[in-house]
């Protein structure tokens, strides 16, 4: 038997002596050294951030925490720990501590997001750590890092470089692929975990056990791989990523949401105490925003977010690659400062021609960020050949969906507007051609 079965926490799939349950109906083992630290303070603060934040404005069940997404990739983690010590160049790279190393990396992936990490992260302002920096306080000190050197014999800093550094050596690289590639746990989880919270059923519309029965390794030994049994799970999985990105994450609503918080963010940021901030939970965090807000603009904005009636911005114009193609272009991919001075400069315009006031915060421009979604490159090894080819290249599914800029089929360029005045801006003619004499102010 692999030395891999035996760590005790992949033992605990098969014994079931100690488990907690998390939607849909999944057992998860725990051992003392895992309760250890999903017991800490740092830990359980996930149980009180919601995974997809304001998600659930527009999908109310949306409402799973963080807290429940990190042991269901642990789960995950454990799934493909037994299923590839019976590959013998997996078990040839990978020794029982490397697979434990793994497991504390799933379990803690999550630990320096904060409320409302990702749309905030993408501002890209230069006072903002990134959350994977930001975990570095609770992995490097404090009682995580005593549980890790203690319970689990293992150095914090290994778990810091793993999931946050370029890997040098082929263990690394197979460990991170696992954590993070185009198949990888965090992402079979949260596509299903979040698909199932929305009551949606894209995200759930891939095979996930044959999937991962499918893992191997790639030709070089340095990564994942699928066999040809995997191929049909595999293209679900990327079917299901852009359908819940197109229809979820930036449903136009969700969007809305996304862009009134960013402002107000934004606006507020200079007199923030961030580091206090973001150690704060949801509740906690948004009080603090609120309070320091007051009554300014920042505060009206968060205030149709946060306060006793919901009151999202209307959506006033939409771009896409194919719609309105040259304002898409000129727009997408800029930077947050620079699309907050292209609306102040379309609200200028705006009142100019409607003969009223629209006050800058009025209008937002919400566009895909300067990141783009990383492309979806897996091999697929076709066993009877002995050889491995690229997915893309036997799948037209992944070929469309993966890899011709996946970003452009799924995130537009939207103009959002205070519900007060978007029944006066929609009465504007000639509305593309004001967008772009405000971009034009800005060339």
């Amino acid at each position: 038997m692999s030395s891999l079965l035996e760590i005790p926490e992949v033992a605990g799939l098969d014994t079931k002596r100690s488990l907690v349950r998390i939607p849909p109906e999944l057992d998860v083992p725990l051992t003392s050294r895992v309760r250890q630290l999903i017991d800490t303070p740092e830990f359980r603060r996930l149980a009180r951030i919601s995974q997809l934040g304001l998600v659930s404005l527009v999908y109310p069940a949306a409402l799973h925490t963080r807290f429940e997404h990190c042991l269901g990739v642990y789960r995950l983690a454990l799934l493909l720990l037994k299923q590839l010590a019976h590959d013998g160049r997996f078990r040839e790279a990978v020794r029982p501590e490397d697979g434990e190393l793994f497991l504390a990396a799933a379990l803690l992936h999550d630990l320096g997001h904060w409320p409302f990490c990702h749309p905030i992260e993408d501002l890209r302002l230069l006072s903002v750590p990134s959350h994977e920096l930001f975990a570095n306080s609770f992995l490097l000190e404090g009682e995580i890092a005593d549980v890790l050197r203690h319970d689990w014999k293992i150095n914090p800093r290994e778990v810091v470089a793993l999931l946050s550094e370029k890997q040098q050596d082929r263990t690394g690289r197979i460990l991170s692929s696992m954590l993070s590639g185009p198949i990888d746990i965090d992402k079979m989880d949260y596509l299903f975990r979040d698909s199932l919270h929305a009551g949606v059923p894209y995200g759930r519309n891939f095979d996930q056990q044959r999937l991962i029965g499918s893992l191997c390794l790639d030709e070089s030994a340095s990564g994942l791989a699928i066999t040809e049994k995997g191929k049909t799970a595999a293209e679900l999985m990327v079917f299901a990523r852009y359908v819940m990105f197109s229809e979820v994450y930036w449903h136009h609503a969700v969007r809305s949401a996304t862009a009134m918080l960013q402002r107000a963010f934004y606006l507020l940021h200079g007199d923030l105490e961030l580091d206090r901030l973001f150690r704060a939970v949801e509740p906690e965090m948004i009080q603090m925003l609120l309070r320091i807000a007051d009554d300014s603009p920042a505060g009206e904005l968060l205030g149709g977010l946060f306060g006793p009636s919901r009151r999202l911005y209307k959506r006033l114009a939409q771009y896409s690659f194919f719609e309105q193609g040259e304002l898409y272009r000129r727009l997408a991919g800029r930077p947050y400062p620079w699309l907050a001075t292209c609306a102040e400069h379309f609200a200028s315009i705006a009142s100019t021609a409607l003969g009223r006031v629209i006050a800058p915060h009025e209008v937002l421009f919400d566009a895909p960020p300067v990141e783009r979604e990383v492309e979806f490159q897996v091999d697929v090894y076709y066993v009877k050949e002995d050889r491995y080819r690229p997915l893309s290249e036997v799948s037209p599914v992944v070929r469309s969906l993966a890899q011709e800029q996946f970003d452009d089929y799924v995130k537009r360029v939207r103009i959002f507007t205070h519900p007060r005045v978007a029944e006066s801006l929609q009465d504007l003619a000639h509305l593309p051609e004001l967008v772009a004499e405000a971009v034009d102010r800005m060339d």
